[in-house]
């Protein structure tokens, strides 16, 4: 059974999934596009829950909030997003994208050996269940414009201008819902006692 929490953020509310293994599988925006239905979270877990997604959210919680700060350039969550294994290929590559920069379609086609596949790999680019953390954001067309995302344009080129190292991009949106859980404060409190590898699918 999935279970879910919410996070602040300057982009807007942020939902985190975890799937029956208490491992991150989800994190959508509000309003975001291929957003799965509410009821398919399953239920919402309160801070210091003995339930075991609450380690991930809490994990999750301080690298966003370190990543949000511009202190965290790589994230080193345990990941399962679902999906099939072509999209699963392709939200892999997208974790060796470097903060900062970007790669086209095309250029992601062509590590996959499929240079023709662009628009599947668009395609897959789109479902990425996991955003922020596997950094879909950083694929932009074959002209360098920024096309889509399922997040929205003006939320993608904000987070490209962040990680260009632009602060005014972090501008708050809006504010989470009432009782919504914020991230946790800044240090490493509740941290693991040895930190895992670096955010991929699993």
């Amino acid at each position: 059974m999935k279970r879910h929490t919410v996070l602040d953020s300057p982009y807007g509310p942020l939902t985190l999934v975890a799937d029956d293994g208490g491992v991150l599988c989800g994190l959508y925006m509000t309003d975001q596009r291929h957003r799965p239905p509410q009821e398919t979270f399953g239920d919402r877990v309160a801070p210091g829950s003995a339930d075991p997604a609450a380690r991930a959210f809490t994990e999750a919680g301080e690298q966003l909030e370190a990543y949000f700060a511009g202190g965290l350039k790589e994230f080193t969550l345990e990941l399962r997003p679902h999906g099939t294994p072509f999209q699963r290929r392709v939200w892999d590559l997208l974790t060796d994208i470097p903060h900062g920069e970007t790669r086209t379609y095309g250029e992601l086609a062509g590590a996959l050996g499929s240079p023709k596949a662009s628009r599947a790999v668009g395609l897959a680019n789109g479902r990425n269940p996991i955003g922020i953390v596997i950094p879909c954001h950083r694929v932009i067309g074959a002209s360098g414009g920024l096309t889509g995302y399922g997040g929205g344009l003006e939320r993608k080129r904000r987070l490209l201008d962040f990680e260009r190292g632009r602060p005014a991009a972090l501008e708050v949106q809006q504010s989470p819902p009432p009782g919504s859980l914020r991230g946790p404060r800044t240090g490493t409190a509740g941290a693991p006692d040895t930190a895992p590898e670096r955010s991929r699918p699993r």
